[in-house]
């Protein structure tokens, strides 16, 4: 047999032989989804110095993990825009818009226990003008990947 035939075997035949490779040991668990957020969260009107809360939605497998999620959940709220459309157009753009303010909430790490509830707090800046806001939301996993979501909320002049 020559060289180019033992290569065209080898090409052949490895990737079949990756496959063989051992089973995990045990049972595969899963880890609990996380998503944002409640309808209340951003269905009402804020003030400048108020608290938004985002309660994040928890799915658990039906078979959990003996280990704690390694996942990072973080909120923030950023604006403020004149109309949900300028917003939104924001959004889909790279440039930079001024005056716009950003109020983040603390990393929450949630612990993957049963019926956890996990939330993140922003606190609305009582220098907060009145506008629409980006909530962004996203999760980071222990493999580094991201996942995220986006939400209008909107801030009216303290009464």
């Amino acid at each position: 047999m020559n060289v180019s035939r033992v290569r065209l075997l080898a090409c052949l035949v490895m990737p079949f032989l990756a496959a063989c490779g051992d089973e995990p040991s045990g049972p595969v668990t899963a880890a609990p989804t996380y998503t944002c957020c409640e309808a209340g969260d951003v269905d009402r009107l804020y003030q400048p110095g108020q608290t938004l809360t985002v309660h994040w939605t928890v799915e658990s497998p039906d078979e959990p993990s003996g280990t704690p999620p390694q996942v990072e959940l973080t909120a923030r709220l950023t604006g403020p825009f004149a109309t949900v459309g300028d917003l939104k157009a924001a959004a889909d753009d790279t440039q930079i818009v001024s005056g716009l303010v950003t109020f983040a909430a603390a990393p929450v790490r949630p612990s993957g226990t049963p019926d956890e509830r996990p939330i993140s707090i922003i606190v609305i800046g009582p220098e907060a003008k009145p506008g629409y806001y980006n909530l962004a939301t996203s999760l980071v996993g222990d493999d580094n990947t991201a996942s995220g979501g986006g939400s209008v909320v909107r801030v009216v002049p303290r009464t």
